[in-house]
């Protein structure tokens, strides 16, 4: 569970991993030059040029806007004048695997998805506080010397690893990882209602919902490198739905560095008032918001603390992905939830440039998802699509992270998210849609940061 879900609260694919070939990055032969921020590179670290055929655009600022006003809550959708230009399905999707993750093939082959693809739009930005940061963690950011895996120190307000380490997989992929764990997404916000659905057999439910606060302290404008408390994120819900848990509560605190600073998960559960440290929700812990078809590091295509696997760079390259989706806020879930996936006339996709990052299990851990892939936009750092392998190469689930361009903060950050069991054909979908009488309001705050206290927790509870 990673921003704005509310979480915690098949044949071997061995082939198709095989015929992806992706375009791999000119290795680094000296230290990281933070000029490259202000020249090749966006402030974030993205490539500034477009492609070859002009088909990804320059990037050129992205979108950015005033403030909404207080009566609109949650951005609209973009680009509405747009036409698709064309629809991959698996009749032609021969004629774009050089483009399709295994897992999107595999879903068309399957259960007969298919992806309409408009033009691209490179909206992601943030403040300036986080571009100035962004350019001081390139000198004085370091992964754990114990490994990667494990965390990083010297970081704090923007990407911790904007200029990538192509010359050692292993370091270039941790660095990946961690940028994808502290994407930007704002400095603290709070959303009235985040619901969790899952579809199974056809049928589809509201599992999970309620009250979500998030605060980044990673991202604080007024914070420093020298008072970081050295967790990321921390967030709090409220459970409102359904009835059967209703008050249920839990406060998760997120950290840079595990092997210094373990993640910290905090539960009170309806009728006790007790609140208890949760040491097992995490890792491939079934998440019972998801009816257990999505476990707790599958959320927002992986979550939570990386030190179960070792995470290598594999290459570059231009892939159709989810992106600038604000059109999911105007939809109701039964409109959006099909059987087997998020309905194609609302979800848009579009081309951009992306980092493929595999995770093989490290010696003498255990995860039922042996291995793993992710394809990581290299704009705003998310995850946007990646797939799990079991312990004998079959691709078991897909994964897709469904973000959106929120220009008066500026970002293009997460919005919502699935996970789909290849297995089962059953699916959850977890963020911002409209749920019968629930309306998700998202970005109203900054919260307070006694919200993020187990101590308040407990005193605030109802019983």
């Amino acid at each position: 569970m990673k921003r704005r879900h509310f979480g915690l609260f098949a044949s071997s694919g061995l082939a198709t991993l095989a015929a992806l070939s992706p375009r791999r990055a000119r290795a680094q032969a000296a230290p990281p030059d933070p000029s490259q921020l202000t020249t090749t590179l966006t402030p974030m670290g993205g490539e500034r040029a477009g492609n070859a055929d002009g088909t990804i655009p320059p990037w050129t600022g992205g979108l950015t806007g005033p403030a909404l006003p207080p009566d609109q809550p949650v951005v609209g959708p973009l680009f509405t004048d747009e036409a698709p230009l064309y629809t991959v399905t698996a009749d032609n999707m021969a004629q774009y695997a050089s483009l399709l993750t295994p897992g999107t093939q595999r879903m068309m082959t399957q259960f007969g998805f298919s992806v309409k693809v408009y033009k691209t739009h490179r909206t992601a930005a943030a403040p300036q506080y986080v571009y100035d940061n962004t350019a001081r963690n390139v000198t004085r950011a370091k992964l754990d010397p114990a490994g990667g895996r494990l965390g990083f120190t010297g970081a704090y307000g923007g990407v911790p690893f904007p200029i990538i380490d192509t010359a050692d997989p292993l370091t270039g992929g941790a660095q990946l990882i961690w940028n994808h764990l502290t994407a930007w997404n704002s400095a603290s916000y709070r959303s009235s209602f985040v619901p969790s659905y899952v579809m199974i057999n056809g049928g589809l439910s509201l599992s999970a919902g309620g009250a979500v606060r998030f605060v980044y302290p990673y991202y604080d404008p007024d914070g420093t490198l020298e008072n970081f408390d050295g967790y990321y994120s921390k967030l709090h819900t409220y459970v409102s739905a359904p009835p059967s848990v209703v008050g249920q509560e839990e406060l998760v605190w997120h950290s840079t560095n595990v092997n210094d600073n373990p993640d910290i998960v905090w539960s009170l559960l309806n009728g006790q008032g007790r609140v208890r440290k949760a040491p097992d929700e995490a890792f491939d812990t079934p998440n019972p918001s998801t009816n257990g078809i999505s476990n707790i590091d599958e959320s927002s295509c992986f979550y939570g603390n990386p030190a179960q696997y070792d995470w290598s760079y594999i290459g570059k390259q231009e892939m159709l992905v989810p992106y600038n989706c604000n059109n999911i806020h105007s939809h109701k879930v039964q409109e959006i939830m099909l059987a087997h996936f998020a309905n194609p006339d609302i979800v848009r996709w579009e081309k951009h440039r992306v980092w493929v990052l595999e995770a093989n299990l490290h010696p003498g851990e255990h995860n039922v998802n042996a291995r793993r892939r992710l394809y990581i936009d290299e704009d705003s750092w998310y995850a946007l699509l990646g797939e799990a392998y079991d312990a004998s190469g079959n691709m078991v689930k897909t994964y897709a992270l469904y973000n959106e361009c929120i220009p008066s903060l500026p970002g293009t950050t997460q919005q919502a998210e699935a996970t789909f069991s290849l297995m089962t054909g059953d699916w959850t979908f977890g963020g911002s849609a409209a749920y019968r009488q629930f309306e998700v309001n998202t970005y109203l705050g900054p919260q307070a940061p006694s919200y993020f206290e187990p101590q308040v927790m407990a005193a605030n509870a109802s019983f």
